[in-house]
C-alpha cells in the first residue's frame, strides 16, 4: 500500500527496536514512539497505514489512546499488544475496534496476519473516504433544483409525482435528471442511487 506506515508505540526499546527490524526487513515503513503523547504531538490527519500499540506504558496507556484517536475520527486501524493480557483490556480494545489483540511475546505469524489486515483496512478506508470526497466535489456542481430532483429520484419518485411536488412540468424534471446524470457522470437512474446512497454514506456503510 502506497504511503503506508506502521507506527509502533511501546515504552520498551527492545520491543520497538526488534519490531522497527522484522518489519523493516520485509519491506514495511516504520515510525516509532516511546510514549502515547509523543504520538499524538507527532499525529496527522493524512497519516495512512496502521498502529501497533503496546497497553502498559508510562502516563497515557495504550487504551486511553486508541479511545483518543477514536475521538479524533482517527482513520488509522490499531492492532493492541500487551504483556498483560486480560479480558476486560480485550473487551475495552475491541469496542474501540481494535483489529487484533495481541499477547506478548508475539507469534510472528499472528503479528504478520495482524498488521496485513489493519493495512488492509486502512486502504479500503481511505479508498472510500476519497470516492466520497470526489462525490462531494461533483454535488457542488449541482444547482438547489437539481439537488431537490436527485433527492426525489433517490427516494424513488418518478417524474409525474416529482413535477408535482415541485410545482414544474415532467418535462422540466426530465431536463433536470439528465443534468443531474450529466454533472454526476452516471449512466442511469440505478447508478445514481447507489452512488447517492453509498458514497454519501446515507446507508449507513
Amino acid at each position: 500500500m502506497t504511503n503506508a506506515t506502521v507506527f509502533i508505540v511501546d515504552d520498551d526499546s527492545s520491543v520497538r527496536d526488534s519490531l522497527g527490524l522484522l518489519l523493516g526487513l520485509r519491506g514495511y515503513r516504520t515510525a516509532i514512539f516511546a510514549d502515547a503523547e509523543s504520538f499524538l504531538q507527532s499525529y496527522r490527519p493524512d497519516w495512512h497505514g496502521c498502529v501497533l500499540l503496546d497497553i502498559r506504558m508510562p502516563g497515557m496507556d495504550g487504551l486511553a489512546l486508541q479511545q483518543r484517536l477514536q475521538a479524533l475520527g482517527c482513520a488509522l486501524p490499531v492492532v493492541v499488544m500487551t504483556g498483560h493480557g486480560d479480558v476486560e483490556s480485550a473487551r475495552v480494545a475491541f469496542k474501540a475496534q481494535a483489529v487484533d489483540f495481541l499477547e506478548k511475546p508475539l507469534d510472528q505469524t499472528r503479528l504478520m496476519a495482524a498488521i496485513d489486515e489493519a493495512l488492509s483496512q486502512s486502504s479500503s478506508s481511505r479508498q472510500t473516504s476519497e470516492r466520497r470526497e470526489a462525490f462531494a466535489k461533483l454535488l457542488s456542481a449541482l444547482t438547489p433544483r437539481e439537488h431537490e430532483v436527485m433527492d426525489l429520484i433517490v427516494a424513488g419518485g418518478h417524474n409525474r409525482d416529482i413535477a408535482e411536488q415541485l410545482g414544474i412540468s415532467p418535462r422540466t424534471v426530465e431536463v433536470h435528471k439528465a443534468r443531474v446524470m450529466q454533472k454526476l457522470q452516471v449512466d442511469g437512474v440505478a447508478q445514481l442511487v447507489r452512488l447517492s446512497l453509498n458514497e454519501t454514506g446515507r446507508d449507513g456503510a
